[in-house]
């Protein structure tokens, strides 16, 4: 796809935090360095690496043609903050959000870019990713699949229906994602008991309109010390062991399900008590329903007997399958 005589370029940024990351750091620095469009800054903020991080980060801000700027914080802030400051930091006109251990395809910022052009509409935009091991070599399945992000949720995103998707579960990894700088009074500050890309995600479904690109445009590296990974099982035996691994992970942690009503709780608190873009009073819905749900679940009766009525009502009103996993959520209640 070739760019029309009036494409005026954007003002590029990337947001890029680090912490001990300097085992698949240079990979990472080299793919965008090589980027067929190079980005106009790129804002990184480390967060107390004690291995040899900033050595490779001052290495490469002196090799390359456009600004590096490395901000050592002062305490450590955990990835969410970490993030949050960076985001801060950056001055473009789209803010491409990277993470230190994976590998861009060369036309990453290219394509994204070409998307918000032809969408002015369009305020944030993800793509796929080719999932790969330590050594960079394919997984043989893709980041989406690890989400279980498949044909009918792409066709919502795709109609402008996002948040249906994003209630559910989230799809949207930060290290894929891109969003114009002009939403950053609405995004900030994240709450630290979010996952910085979850949130950014679920704000824009509600605001504004998400765009996808089915297209791997990163290999999203998985290795033993990253912070969240994307596992996949290809057969029924490793989906029912692994779903009954996630049952016994939230039998023996509860507090998972109040945690997820409060996040839920304070997205909802942000978006109704804040000066945000009106959304429609489906939108609205849509969220009071996944608080409303994450609530029964949170304060199920200790019993199996007890709470199944509870659980039978959710599943008949359809809302395990529209706010949690369906069967794999209901069984799980029934079971912890």
């Amino acid at each position: 796809m070739s760019l029309n005589k009036e494409f005026k370029p954007f003002k590029i940024s990337i947001a890029l935090c680090t912490y001990n990351g300097a085992q698949f750091l240079q990979e990472q620095l080299e793919s965008i360095a090589l980027q067929t469009r190079i980005p106009d800054e790129m804002i990184i903020c480390d967060d107390q690496s004690k291995d040899g991080t900033l050595e490779i980060l001052r290495n490469f801000a002196s090799k390359v043609s456009f600004p590096v700027r490395v901000r050592l914080n002062e305490t450590n802030l955990g990835s969410t903050k970490n993030f949050e400051k960076a985001i801060k930091l950056c001055t473009g006109d789209i803010i491409f959000l990277s993470d230190q251990d994976d590998l861009w395809h060369p036309d990453k910022l290219e394509q994204i870019e070409k998307v918000f052009f032809s969408n002015p509409h369009v305020d944030a935009v993800f793509t796929n990713a080719e999932v790969v091991d330590e050594c960079s070599q394919p997984l043989g399945y893709t980041l989406w699949e690890s989400v279980g992000f498949y044909q009918r949720e792409q066709k919502l995103i795709k109609a402008g229906k996002p948040l249906k998707v994003l209630v559910r579960h989230n799809v949207v990894t930060g290290a894929t994602m891109a969003f114009r700088s002009k939403l950053r009074f609405f995004l900030l500050p994240i709450p630290a008991i979010w996952v910085h890309d979850a949130w950014i995600a679920l704000l824009v479904a509600f605001m504004s309109n998400l765009e996808i690109i089915s297209e791997p445009l990163i290999k999203y590296r998985q290795h033993s010390m990253q912070q969240i990974g994307a596992g996949y099982e290809q057969n029924l035996f490793s989906i029912i062991k692994g779903t009954a691994h996630q049952f016994n992970q939230v039998q023996n942690d509860p507090r998972r399900y109040s945690d997820w009503y409060n996040q839920y709780k304070l997205a909802y608190e942000n978006l109704t008590d804040r000066q945000l873009p009106l959304a429609d009073e489906d939108s609205i819905q849509l969220i009071e329903n996944k608080i409303s749900h994450l609530k029964v679940r949170a304060n199920l009766p200790k019993g199996k007997i007890q709470r199944l009525p509870i659980l039978i009502k959710e599943l008949i009103k359809l809302n395990y399958h529209r706010y949690s996993y369906g069967f794999y959520s209901f069984g799980g209640d029934i079971l912890r």
